[in-house]
């Protein structure tokens, strides 16, 4: 049996609950940050996957024990290794959770040892959602890589990864026509992770902010890919994307666990993207990350026939349901095809 068909057997079983292998998957973790090690923990709930190590660089967590590390009770998970290679040498994961980068082309980077030993990665990788925007050259050539060693490799999330373009996508199927879409989220980031409550400039002169995100050094990554994606997945050709960003500014002194933001200072966000095509197709994104923000929700509307307007109240989970989003992903992903896949290549749940 080749190595193919054993990688589509293994994703037929989780995702159909039926007995084809009578074996685990191996996973490894990538990154122990905030989302990493919550990725660990996840998958220590789950039965259907081994855990058999981690990789991190940082000098202090080599050669602990993942399941220390992750506070992990009764599970058997392996260590923590400074690279994928020193990892192999001793252990083959089949499967590798990437949570430690915004970038595309760093994460092809990272993840270039790992496809070419034929392995999947799932990662968390904001750019990732539709790599050939920012990192075409290296979409190209990882996916032949791919196609060569058997490997595959997807970003996926919340937002983005589904929120503010999976799920407008899905709504459309119900559509004989659409002409518009149109998503706004607004997030309470105040139960958020300290790495988001600081790349939304939690504490900033908004000067400071509006610099650094010029720079690509804050702000939400991954916002134009969103909207790429539900362009590429209804065939619109856009025009130019045009991205803007405002300071939310504190309006009261906000206390959270990491920071304190005193009035007059930035608290939080304001991201538009938005399209047209030039058969009048319009894509309209809107985010609202903040400090003890009002109404979180998330919100999408279709101009279409018939029209569709679908609001979750709260909005989803960032941070818990991201993990979610990259754990479940990996059955499916493990029975696609090789390759840089997309979120809309695979199905979308399983």
């Amino acid at each position: 049996m080749s190595k193919k068909d054993i990688r589509l057997l293994i994703g037929l079983q989780i995702i159909f609950n039926h007995p084809l292998v009578g074996k685990k998957i191996k996973v490894a973790q990538f990154g122990l940050g905030p989302i990493g090690r919550s990725c660990v923990q996840l998958l220590a709930e789950r039965e259907e996957y081994e855990i058999v190590g981690g990789i991190d660089i940082s000098p202090e967590l080599e050669g602990k024990g993942l399941a220390e590390v992750c506070q992990l009770k009764e599970v058997t998970a392996g260590k923590v290794y400074p690279s994928f290679a020193a990892m192999w040498s001793e252990v083959q994961p089949e499967v590798v959770v990437h949570t430690a980068g915004s970038r595309a082309g760093v994460t092809f980077t990272q993840c270039r040892p790992m496809l070419e030993k034929g392995l999947a990665v799932v990662s968390s990788c904001e750019e990732l959602l539709f790599p050939a925007f920012r990192a075409p050259k290296e979409s190209k050539e990882y996916h032949e890589l791919c196609l060569r060693s058997g490997g595959r490799i997807l970003g996926t999330g919340v937002n983005p990864g589904f929120v503010l373009d999976l799920l407008p996508v899905c709504l459309t199927g119900v559509c004989r026509t659409v002409q518009g879409v149109y998503g706004e989220r607004v997030v309470n980031a105040s139960t958020r992770r300290q790495p988001l409550q600081k790349k939304i400039g939690s504490g900033l002169e908004p000067k400071e902010f509006l610099k650094l995100w010029s720079e690509g050094k804050a702000g939400h990554a991954g916002f134009k890919e969103s909207l790429l994606l539900v362009a590429h997945s209804l065939g619109w050709k856009m025009g130019e994307v045009t991205e803007t960003m405002e300071p939310m500014v504190a309006d009261h002194d906000i206390q959270t666990e990491f920071f304190t933001v005193k009035k007059g200072l930035t608290c939080g966000l304001h991201q538009v993207v938005k399209s047209k095509s030039a058969k009048g197709h319009s894509i309209h994104f809107d985010l609202k990350m903040y400090l003890d923000a009002k109404d979180p929700h998330d919100l999408v509307k279709l101009e279409s026939d018939p029209p569709i307007e679908a609001y979750l109240k709260g909005g989803v989970a960032g941070d818990r349901a991201t993990v979610a989003a990259v754990v479940n992903c990996i059955p499916r992903l493990l029975a696609a095809q090789p390759g840089v896949r997309l979120m809309t290549d695979i199905p979308l749940a399983g």
